[in-house]
């Protein structure tokens, strides 16, 4: 194993409790034109790409006849829920512990710049990571595997020099693209089943539970 690593550490759902919050803006904005959506299958899409989330819902046809205002409305209704984000336990302390081991860490969104600049303010972390990834860094989202070679390309890193970590199956596949493996934790809501089912090589309780047990991981 190399003596530097990149961690990839996806923001939302991971380091930022953030899913939810997500959940309850698609299921108004849906709302908002007419349409409604049970929440259990909003959240079954929440970490893939905001573009692709009308679609895969509502079908091709909403997609292309209301797609656009869909997801300008719903990123209206979460910036009035983004005062209730709160970073994950533990979070910052892993950005911490990993660069102390001498790390890399790149953080990893398809956010738009203005929610990712409140994510870092969150975390405290502009001096701490060595780079992030916003929305203008990919052209296609999760599951493909834009951001993750983004990631690797601010880190100047090989893909097998690095770790994702992430909270659902589209952080698991969009890695495995780029031929990065990942590490995942269930705090977006995803089981450990569905996260193992999707090629994660951990599964962890919490980021504070993957800061206890990180000398278990290639992350250690």
């Amino acid at each position: 194993m190399p003596s530097t690593l990149t961690a990839i550490l996806d923001i939302d759902g991971t380091l930022v409790d953030t899913n939810y919050q997500h959940t309850i803006s698609w299921a108004r904005a849906l709302a908002q034109h007419d349409l409604v959506v049970a929440l259990w299958r909003i959240h079954r899409h929440i970490g893939m790409g905001g573009d692709q989330v009308v679609a895969a819902l509502c079908g091709d046809e909403v997609e292309e006849r209301l797609g656009d205002q869909i997801r300008e409305t719903e990123g209206e209704r979460y910036m009035e829920l983004i005062d209730e984000v709160r970073p994950m336990q533990d979070a910052r302390k892993l950005i911490e512990e990993l660069k102390r081991r001498g790390h890399r860490v790149v953080l990893a969104s398809s956010a738009k710049p203005e929610e990712v600049e409140r994510y870092l303010d969150m975390l405290d972390a502009r001096e701490l990571a060595d780079d992030w990834t916003t929305s203008g860094d990919v052209e296609q989202t999760k599951p493909a595997p834009d951001l993750v070679h983004a990631a690797l390309e601010k880190a100047g890193a090989d893909a097998g020099d690095a770790v994702m970590v992430g909270d659902t199956p589209w952080d698991v596949k969009s890695a495995a693209q780029a031929g990065v493996e990942t590490i995942t934790v269930i705090t977006g809501g995803f089981s450990e089943q569905e996260l193992q089912e999707a090629g994660a090589v951990a599964v962890f309780e919490s980021v504070a539970d993957l800061c206890a047990q990180l000398d278990t991981t290639r992350l250690h």
